[in-house]
């Protein structure tokens, strides 16, 4: 084992000491970051320094995706084959690269200069096909583009803004292509919500969310001001509020978009969740394959800073409160909640068993609230803007505006930010210009990885909590993949159960085995060699994951499997032609 230099990472693990073991993460990404892996003496310090146990650091550095503990290559190149990637010649940019590296996906080149690996969804599904080479992700790819990227060479542009829609509340500031600055945002009436809020008490800034009727926008519909009161009447010491932007679901990438546009609104409705709850501290989680977004969001919160927005006696109101921003290492099972909260606190990403709650037992046991991000962003909407003009967009049931992330073959893909209520059809043939190339539909993904299928004769389902419910689709994100007459949606499944059994964390049986069953048999089927009770196995393997696992990972992996096999079940019977396109 040779020496290595430990001095600058001694220099940032002394910054982070105090912080225990709560600052692993961030300290295995610097060492990372200076030394290319992870090497053992860096365990060695880190573990000293945070005083955590050196099984335990081993642990968390095989959980994560974007985690090395040996040396990789002077490049590393990840390269989206998720559905719409795929849809977009993602397999053929992998072999390109794999070529070019003259190495299998996940191996070294002979020379140590590239790694080349298969990526699931970048979040950049409305650039489709993407890749993201060391720190710098790079979408609408070409082969030439991406050999260039991968030899250092790459002409890079700034992706176009792809912002649409009928109302503008949420996406306002992200609409013009570069990073709404504070002196913007402010001249735009940024933080002024926060600035009511602070005249409020917690609780006058409780009941406005109750009234303007917010719910969760990550997919449960949570009603938020419920979850803020949950957190706000505990007698706890301490109260935390947590921004969940670990957005990783394939088709999701509408918080992209926010964090990347407009990082204030984040920023403003995290500190308005802060007062409402009484928290001093809050974290924002971004998922690791964002770097544009996380050097975005940290300038963001230096200015926050300098302008006394973040910090002691905020605004004047003796109330006081920071942001930490934490960064994600490839785990998509940090979405959810509790399992955030485990990597935050410094170990492996695993769900916790719930009761109890997070507003009541959250991050280090104290009384958390957790929203995502485009929940988050609202906050300061209705603070401003008030309850009742809040109202008047949506729904009754379902008020105010939702973001749409619509991707796949349709002409105009991109973001989408409408009042509820307006239907499917509308979002689709209306705004997003209808099926790219003069093809025709062939079915919708409603809700991302986890969703169902909207077929032809639900296209005029207004696009909202209780009508979607009603007709047995989810919501969930905001995920609208549209797929063309020429798809099989079998190797569309089968994409999607690969990326389920790549990120189930096997904490559980049901979800462990679940997941890789489903894939082997969803394999069969896409390559029409379904064997005679297959759509069974199918079926048993889907409920049994929805009914016994601990989280939302294994409870609704199987969801699109499921709903296929209602509504085209002669596709996975034996004899199924096998597509080749």
């Amino acid at each position: 084992m040779s020496d290595i230099d430990l001095s600058a990472l001694q220099a940032s693990l002394q910054h982070l000491a105090s912080q225990g073991r709560s600052a692993l993460l961030p300290a295995l990404q610097t060492a990372q970051t200076v030394y290319g892996y992870i090497p053992t003496q860096a365990v060695q310090a880190i573990s000293h320094t945070l005083r955590v146990p050196l099984a335990d650091i081993q642990g968390v550095i095989d959980f994560y995706s974007l985690l090395y503990d040996r040396p990789t290559a002077r490049r590393v190149a990840r390269i989206c084959t998720d559905p719409v990637c795929a849809l977009r010649g993602g397999d053929e940019l992998l072999s390109a690269a794999c070529e070019h590296a003259g190495s299998a996906p996940g191996s070294p080149s002979p020379d140590g200069r590239l790694l080349v690996e298969h990526s699931t969804c970048l979040g950049l599904c409305e650039h489709a096909p993407a890749a993201l080479v060391d720190d710098q992700s790079f979408a609408n790819l070409e082969r030439q583009a991406l050999l260039d990227a991968l030899d250092g060479m790459p002409d890079v542009e700034s992706r176009p803004v792809r912002v649409y829609g009928e109302v503008d509340w949420l996406t306002r500031g992200c609409r013009q292509g570069t990073p709404t600055l504070l002196e913007s945002y402010r001249q735009g009436g940024g933080y002024q919500g926060l600035q009511k809020a602070l005249g409020l008490s917690p609780s006058e800034v409780i009941a406005e969310i109750k009234i303007a009727g917010l719910v969760g926008r990550g997919g449960a519909a949570f009603p938020t001001g419920l979850k803020w009161e949950g957190a706000a009447s505990t007698s706890a010491a301490e109260h935390y509020v947590v921004c969940n932007a670990d957005e990783s679901e394939p088709g999701t990438f509408k918080d992209r978009v926010l964090l990347e546009g407009d990082p204030h609104l984040v920023i403003e409705g995290l500190a308005i969740a802060g007062y409402a709850i009484r928290a001093r501290l809050g974290y924002i989680y971004l998922r690791g394959e964002y770097p544009e977004a996380f050097r975005i969001l940290n300038n963001a919160l230096q200015e926050a800073r300098q302008a006394g927005l973040l910090g002691e006696n905020i605004l004047g109101s003796g109330w006081s409160f920071e942001i930490e921003l934490r960064r994600g290492a490839g785990a998509y099972i940090c979405g959810e909640e509790t399992a955030l909260f485990e990597s935050i606190e410094g170990k492996r990403g695993y769900p916790r068993l719930k009761p109890p709650f997070p507003t009541t037992h959250g991050l280090f046991g104290q009384p958390t609230a957790i929203n995502n991000v485009e929940t988050l962003c609202n906050a300061p909407l209705i603070l401003g803007a008030g309850a009742a003009a809040y109202r008047n967009l949506g729904t009754e049931k379902s008020p105010g505006p939702k973001l749409f992330c619509v991707s796949g073959d349709v002409v105009r893909p991109g973001v989408y930010e409408v009042p509820f209520g307006v239907t499917l059809r509308h979002l689709l043939f209306d705004l997003a210009g209808g099926v790219a190339g003069g093809h025709s539909l062939q079915a919708v993904l409603m809700g991302g990885a986890a969703g169902a299928w909207a077929t032809l004769d639900q296209l005029d389902i207004p696009l909202a909590f209780e009508t979607l419910r009603a007709a047995g689709l989810p919501l969930g994100s905001g995920v609208v993949m549209v797929f063309d007459e020429r798809r099989d949606l079998r190797n569309v499944l089968l994409r999607l159960a690969r990326f389920f059994a790549h990120e189930s964390c096997g904490k559980c049986y049901p979800c462990q085995m679940g997941t890789q069953r489903q894939v082997e048999i969803l394999a069969r089927a896409a390559a029409g060699k379904a064997l005679p009770g297959d759509i069974e196995r199918l079926q048993d393997v889907g409920w049994t994951m929805t009914d016994a696992s601990i989280c939302g990972l294994g409870q609704t992996a199987a969801s699109a499997v499921l709903s296929a096999l209602k509504l085209w079940p002669t596709y996975f019977q034996p004899g199924g032609a096998s597509y080749d396109r």
